[in-house]
């Protein structure tokens, strides 16, 4: 018996109607006013034209910016990070579904770590907020880091601006979770929580600065069941590194707290903090400036990228590029003689 005919592993019907098919394209002055109408599918077409590498997406991006930003600035962002392991999407889930609660819009963009061998990720810090994914009043957008340093992803201040001009009052930023070199976040946020554990650290933290001395507020997350004596004990040992400081700019006193993200023991609390800080860092003018010299900081950043761009797409810049190299590599020439070089021609950027 010859048996049945394997049937297509496709349904024919299906790739007929794929080849028909032609995705539309929106203009900058759609996508803009759906990202003000805070329509969630326009807020992720922007923030895709945002983190692509496309000239052509950026100069639509760059174009969707300009008519959104003048919307944007009204929220309070919130950037947390901690060690990998600490609990920051368990906590942001326990947070969010609090904040919810008291009638805030939020948005998290949560900044996932890139293979150094597969240059992929994972994205999977949205699968533990099933609450949030779930509420119509709750925005999470995952995004690789793509090779940036500093916890965040290239394009994150950007993506957080889109968010605000969609009408989100509160944006928390959920970093990577690199240690004490994650400083990044703390030039686009106007309140910096630092997640830590029982028996990460003592008062030799204070001494060390890095990335605690930018916490406004240091929280001992899972403190939750046998662990809560112990994060207990660490709050009190953060405290006292704390003293260490010296005042803030600010005029803002750092705090250490203890939380359980699962259980929901000191969110309110937390959230009450934030809400001091802002009050404090408004009245006597430090919000607004902070925020000013943040603005700068993205202007210094994006100068400085356009001109690296500039150098390497220069005509001949990859050949030359590759004979400096070789020299190098087969100790021919130094690495500084060869940069020179490469320098000496301000044509060149």
């Amino acid at each position: 018996m010859p048996g049945v005919k394997d049937a297509p592993s496709i349904n024919p019907y299906i790739l007929k109607q794929r080849e028909n098919y032609k995705r539309k394209e929106y203009s900058v002055e759609e996508i803009a006013k759906g990202v003000l109408d805070g329509n969630r599918t326009f807020l992720s077409k922007a923030i895709t034209l945002v983190e692509s590498n496309r000239e052509d997406h950026n100069d639509l991006a760059q174009s969707i910016l300009e008519k959104i930003l003048p919307h944007a600035g009204k929220s309070i962002r919130i950037g947390i990070t901690g060690v990998p392991g600490v609990g920051k999407s368990t906590f942001i889930e326990g947070f969010g579904s609090f904040l919810l609660s008291q009638g805030y819009k939020l948005a998290v963009l949560a900044i996932d770590p890139s293979s150094q061998r597969t240059k992929g990720s994972i994205l999977g810090d949205k699968t533990r907020m099933e609450v949030l994914a779930k509420s119509p009043n709750a925005f999470i957008r995952p995004s690789p880091s793509s090779g940036s340093l500093g916890g965040v992803a290239r394009k994150t201040r950007e993506s957080m601006y889109l968010c605000e001009a969609a009408g989100f009052d509160v944006i928390i930023i959920e970093t990577v979770g690199v240690g004490q070199s994650e400083t990044q976040v703390h030039s686009m946020v106007d309140f910096f929580l630092l997640l830590m554990l029982a028996g990460a650290g003592d008062e030799l933290q204070g001494i060390k600065r890095g990335i605690m001395e930018m916490a406004d507020l240091i929280a001992i997350n899972k403190a939750d069941g046998p662990n809560e004596p112990y994060a207990t004990r660490a709050r009190s040992e953060y405290e006292s590194a704390l003293h260490l400081f010296p005042p803030a700019e600010s005029k803002w006193t750092p705090r250490a707290t203890v939380c359980s993200g699962l259980g929901g023991k000191g969110l309110p609390e937390i959230w009450n903090l934030i809400s001091d800080y802002k009050n404090t860092t408004q009245e006597n003018g430090y919000f607004e400036s902070n925020r000013k010299q943040q603005t700068k900081l993205w202007f210094d950043e994006t100068l400085q990228e356009a001109v690296l761009n500039r150098f390497f797409e220069k005509q001949g810049m990859t050949e030359e590029l590759k004979s400096s190299e070789d020299l190098v590599m087969n100790g021919k020439s130094s690495v500084l003689k060869e940069i020179k070089r490469l320098m000496a021609d301000t044509n060149k950027i």
